[in-house]
């Protein structure tokens, strides 16, 4: 790290624009600053994830997640930079398998819930569709990594399977669906 933040209080964004990485400013609402926030929310939203009692091989993949997706956001402040490549998607698809295999075959969809830290994963899974449809807005107008927008696609898939297993570990069963037409009414 060049330079390292001794100083916050900068007052270079008053005026609404922010620097990036390669020294260029935007303007605070441009989509590239929107992307990298939806990327920051998400480490956050899995930082409170891991406020929750979990298994230690979870807990040890989302701290590595959480790492990533900093080195996600450096890549998204310097255009053109590739930090994501291969092998992290490749990661996350080993997990996303490790984590399922002892998950029983879905027949129902599930609603987001059972207990506190299933909810907390689910959430994360939206927030990171979320970063997802970000990049894939900002690859229309300026280069974006592939491997940026299929990381949070996989990262996506291990959320939810991780929600799964945060109930399963807990004793507690998957919140199915129920359809409108025979759910009792009201």
């Amino acid at each position: 790290m060049g330079n390292r933040l001794s100083k916050i209080v900068t007052r270079t964004g008053d005026a609404g624009t922010t620097g990036l990485g390669d020294g260029s400013r935007v303007t605070k609402d441009s989509l590239r600053i929107e992307t990298m926030g939806q990327v920051d929310e998400l480490n956050s939203m899995i930082g409170l994830l891991l406020t929750e009692e979990m298994p230690d091989d979870i807990r040890q993949a989302m701290l590595r997640v959480q790492h990533d997706l900093f080195d996600l956001g450096g890549e998204l402040c310097m255009p053109g930079m590739n930090v994501i490549g291969e092998a992290h998607i490749g990661r996350l698809e080993d997990l996303v398998e490790q984590f399922n295999a002892d998950l029983s075959p879905l027949k129902e969809f599930i609603l987001p819930g059972g207990t506190r830290a299933a909810a907390v994963a689910h959430l994360a899974r939206t927030v990171c569709r979320r970063a997802e449809r970000c990049i894939v807005r900002l690859a229309d107008t300026e280069p974006v990594s592939d491997f940026a927008r299929k990381y949070l696609n996989r990262l996506s898939d291990l959320m939810f399977i991780l929600g799964r297993a945060l109930n399963k570990v807990s004793g507690r069963q998957d919140v199915l669906w129920v359809q409108a037409r025979n759910r009792d009414s009201d």
